[in-house]
């Protein structure tokens, strides 16, 4: 079958009630910019759903761009006809013996949601159904497991007939859920975090942490390219801003109290998170934690880390475990880079039996004890470095040819 349209399903926001033309609206934009490419493609839209009129453009390369974009739940390549019987039918036929491989069975389902169509929804199933078989020879129909559903809907500015249902990322549109920032480090778990955070409707800013001299440019080269990928899903820059956290951490690991480096690390960059937070209308920070993969995801540890925020702390793959989370990087193209042995700050100082069960009170004499943490952290905060992310990013040594293991 040649598709003249693309039938597009939303996902779970088409509850919000109120909010719902807001959602509809942007999901419309993102549509619209996942098919810039394809000026002849038009974008109409129907209550729940949006349609795609190809006009010529190839319903397979749209197919690949409309398949990541959040808040779409599925989608079909569709044949558009008139409220009529005989067009209707002749639309059937097109869409069955245009499927790669004729089946051995069918079923077709009828909605017609244009009451003034004069055969209802069993009438239809009957000549829609009776038509398809007297045309196709050796079909059968299977109303419980059918090879092939062919589906008819008749709405009231025409009918659409398809037998595909392509699913899409689903979730929320971006960015209808409020902003928060993505503590990133160069590993597995946070880019997916980010993922998950921003298919559930949050813009996301990221932030990341290095210490230089002891981690390298490459490492944080690396952490640039999660974020292009990332932002593969956004229709829009994300901003990732880039933390210096060698003073700080140096001062930790030279505070004398090595079984909580790792828990005082971590409260620390909380708090700058909190600071970046401040006049980016964030409200949350997202981490990649999932509960007991290290000493830091401990409940407890969760517990006295989480202390040294006021915002909420949102923690996507809490319950996953490791092969959940490697399949989702998988899907989502960002493994490959994870794994790349470039380590960042949260790799270094780490002791050799660090605290499973801190105590919060151990921990904040821990704290005071260390000398102007609150300067360091203000320092840090100040001399952030801050980049606007897109798919086509390149940093000045990325460009130099420094990201060919990318």
């Amino acid at each position: 079958m040649n598709p003249d349209m693309i039938l597009l399903r939303f996902g779970e926001f088409t509850v919000k009630g109120r909010n719902r033309d807001r959602f509809e609206k942007r999901v419309w934009e993102q549509v619209r910019r996942a098919l810039a490419d394809f000026p002849r493609a038009g974008i109409q839209k129907a209550f729940g759903r949006l349609y795609v009129a190809l006009n010529g453009e190839p319903y397979e390369e749209m197919a690949v761009r409309l398949r990541d974009v959040f808040g779409i739940v599925s989608f079909s390549p569709v044949r558009k006809t008139p409220n009529d019987l005989e067009a209707i039918r002749s639309a059937a036929i097109d869409v069955m013996r245009g499927l790669p491989r004729q089946p051995e069975t069918f079923k077709v389902s009828v909605r017609r949601v244009d009451k003034s169509f004069p055969h209802d929804s069993q009438e239809m199933n009957h000549l829609v159904g009776g038509h398809v078989l007297r045309e196709l020879p050796g079909l059968k129909v299977n109303v419980r497991e059918p090879e092939v559903e062919l589906k008819v809907e008749i709405q009231p500015e025409g009918t659409y007939v398809f037998s595909r249902v392509e699913q899409a990322a689903g979730g929320f549109p971006y960015g209808t859920n409020g902003k928060a920032l993505l503590l990133l480090s160069g590993g597995i778990d946070s880019p997916v975090a980010g993922y998950l955070a921003m298919r559930q409707g949050l813009e996301l800013e990221a932030v990341h942490f290095h210490s230089y001299p002891y981690t390298s440019e490459q490492a944080t080269e690396k952490v640039i390219s999660l974020v292009r990928k990332l932002s593969h899903y956004t229709g829009a820059p994300i901003k990732l801003h880039l933390v210096s956290f060698t003073d700080i951490q140096t001062a930790i690991a030279q505070g004398g109290h090595d079984s909580l480096i790792i828990t005082l690390m971590r409260r620390a960059m909380l708090r700058i998170a909190d600071r970046l937070a401040e006049g980016r209308e964030a409200l949350g920070v997202v981490t990649g934690d999932s509960l007991g993969q290290v000493a830091s995801q401990t409940l407890s540890s969760m517990n006295v880390i989480g202390r040294a925020t006021e915002l909420p702390l949102l923690r996507p793959l809490v319950t996953m475990d490791k092969n959940e989370i490697i399949r989702i990087a998988r899907n989502i193209d960002t493994y490959d880079t994870s794994i790349l042995p470039y380590e960042d700050c949260c790799t270094l100082f780490v002791p050799k039996n660090p605290s499973t069960n801190p105590n919060l009170g151990v921990v904040e004499k821990a704290e005071a004890g260390l000398a102007d943490l609150d300067g360091l952290i203000g320092r840090a905060v100040a001399s952030v470095e801050t980049l606007s992310i897109t798919p086509e990013f390149r940093s000045a040594a990325q460009s130099a040819g420094v990201d060919d293991w990318f």
